[in-house]
């Protein structure tokens, strides 16, 4: 391509990016599972072994996250994508 501008692909960080991408939507469906069972604890609507079931899976799969993060050397900050003039695409904090 000339005039433009080339795409650096590093074959390290290219897993890397790979891995924090993968990452970037499981973290985004855990908070959305996160808050419809918030929601639906407020409502009354589970039963108390599901509150506990809801409770203990996000629990671990926050734990796993965590652990893959470290793995990677990711931060939580590196999951959350810049959408540009939209924010990024995780809540901050």
């Amino acid at each position: 391509m000339s005039g433009g501008r080339r795409l650096d692909v590093e074959p390290d960080t290219v897993g890397r990016d790979l891995v924090a991408l993968v990452l970037t939507v499981v973290e985004l469906l855990r908070q959305l599972m996160e808050r419809q069972a918030i929601r639906r604890v407020e409502e009354d609507d589970l039963t108390e072994d599901q509150i506990e079931r809801i409770g203990t899976t996000l629990m671990l799969l926050e734990e796993r996250m965590a652990e893959l993060r470290e793995r990677f050397g990711l931060r939580p900050e590196d999951l959350n994508l810049d959408l540009g003039p939209l924010g990024t695409l995780l809540p901050r904090d």
